[in-house]
């Protein structure tokens, strides 16, 4: 609601031409506040809005419009203006909005962009999608390791226009190899003692993160070590910029996005739910719905296998779902549990042992707990079957069935999304639709043979 407040007044300055307004309207509030009340407006109009704005204010309140709305703003606005709006966006920023910009497009702009931008542009665009490099940003105060504290001030004050975050401040040699880091409040405190070099003030040992690392493997370090921006270098320990907290918000969100969609059995989509084009978002639901259906053939394979079973003892037929169910919504805790714990690092690899005896544990824990409701289940619905009554017995075959196939649910989809990881396929494409599938398998098996065992050992004669 609130994003609509503004729109009348604001369309009533754009048909005025009310140049006054629509410039203060533009520096009154936080970039991304204006850009949320801007909403409403088409790309044509929010262009009209953000003219009036100093270029900086444009640059901050066009990073938070929509993607759409930016990409149709920077083809079809007057080219040498969107190129002076590149050249002042922050370099991940601009790469990131021209990498959805048609490639005509992007090379026409390339050519009224300053050199300095130019290169930088063309530098980050070729670091592999998913890479420390491809978000990170290269507006970063370096200052050389020689320079007194006085010194590094005065430099720092000269760069300080161009920078996104002077928090933390980093050292590097002459030949810009990373030599450590001086944050902004051990620089000020250090002003009592004007003669001490940053090489005497700065910390060495840093975290940092190679140009190539992934994405996801940044954000975790981000997270772990509490760093409100972490630098990235090549493989010669040369800084090449940073990648700060803000974007690492984004990678996280990003993925969780990602993984959730895969844990439900969708394809992730590259753009929201509601651009995402029915045919597109029909293929993508569409492609694993139709690998579902035929693991769901092998659930119907199963049970033809033992036709024979059902109609020797008709009652079974009754507790399928049950025991199906148990089975599938074990694996999927499992899984869920598993994947996400992989995505924050916790658990690894090398950890497939301990998780295995854990889901043994947790398995015959739940398993017995179910089978306690599954025996009384089982003797409430089949206390007027004759061929129960015949084998008393025949009350265990669900119980048991519950231990065995929660244990093997909760075992596989544990193990599975690790034998993923391990084979080099993201473990969210082990999704909970996909564990079930496996389960019901395991389920109609176990099922079948436990009673078959228990039923035929105990038959009357």
């Amino acid at each position: 609601m609130i994003n609509t407040l503004y729109l009348p007044e604001l369309r009533e300055y754009l048909a005025e031409n009310n140049t006054a307004e629509l410039r203060e309207f533009c520096a009154a509030l936080h970039p991304a506040r204006t850009a949320e009340f801007m909403e409403g407006l088409t790309a044509e109009e929010s262009w009209r809005v953000l003219h009036e704005a100093e270029i900086l204010v444009r640059a901050e309140i066009f990073h938070y419009l929509e993607r759409s709305k930016q990409v149709e703003i920077m083809e079809k606005q007057d080219r040498d203006e969107i190129a002076t709006l590149i050249a002042a966006l922050a370099p991940d920023d601009r790469v990131d909005v021209l990498g959805g910009v048609p490639s005509e497009v992007v090379d026409d702009l390339l050519t009224r962009v300053p050199p300095d931008e130019r290169r930088d542009i063309l530098r980050l665009s070729a670091y592999p999608e998913g890479t420390a490099g491809a978000i990170m940003t290269t507006d970063v105060a370096r200052l050389t390791e020689s320079l007194t504290v006085p010194q590094a001030l005065d430099e720092l004050r000269r760069q300080a226009e161009h920078l996104e975050t002077i928090y933390y401040i980093y050292v590097v040699d002459d030949a810009q190899h990373l030599r450590g880091l001086v944050s902004a409040r051990q620089l000020i405190s250090a002003m009592r003692r004007p003669d001490t070099r940053l090489a005497d003030l700065m910390e060495s040992e840093l975290v940092s993160a190679v140009a190539t690392e992934d994405q996801e493997e940044v954000a975790r370090k981000v997270a772990r070590y509490d760093l409100l921006a972490i630098p990235v270098v090549d493989d010669e320990r040369r800084l090449l910029g940073i990648v700060t907290h803000d974007d690492v918000i984004d990678v996280l969100r990003a993925e969780a996005t990602e993984d959730a969609q895969r844990i439900a059995g969708v394809a992730p989509l590259e753009k929201g739910y509601l651009k995402t084009g029915l045919f597109t978002l029909s293929w993508k639901r569409g492609m694993w719905l139709t690998i579902l259906f035929f693991t769901a053939l092998f659930t119907a394979s199963a049970l033809r296998l033992y036709e024979g079973r059902l109609q020797q003892w008709p009652w079974l037929v009754l507790f399928i779902p049950l025991v199906m169910s148990s089975g599938g919504n074990s694996g999927n805790q499992s899984a869920t549990l598993i994947i996400t714990s992989m995505a924050v690092g916790e658990v690894r690899l090398r950890d497939w042992l301990l998780v295995l005896w854990r889901e043994v544990r947790v398995g015959l824990m739940l398993g017995g707990l179910l089978s306690v409701f599954g025996l009384l289940v089982t003797w409430l619905i089949t206390a007027g079957d004759e061929q129960v009554q015949l084998q008393p017995f025949a009350v265990l075959v669900v119980p048991l069935t519950l231990v065995l196939v929660v244990t093997c649910g909760a075992v596989s989809g544990s193990l599975l999304p690790l034998l993923f990881k391990r084979l080099g396929v993201d473990p969210a494409l082990m999704s909970n639709p996909f564990v079930a599938g496996i389960s019901d398998i395991l389920a109609i098996i176990i099922y079948m043979n436990v009673a078959s065992l228990i039923l035929s050992w105990t038959a009357p004669g």
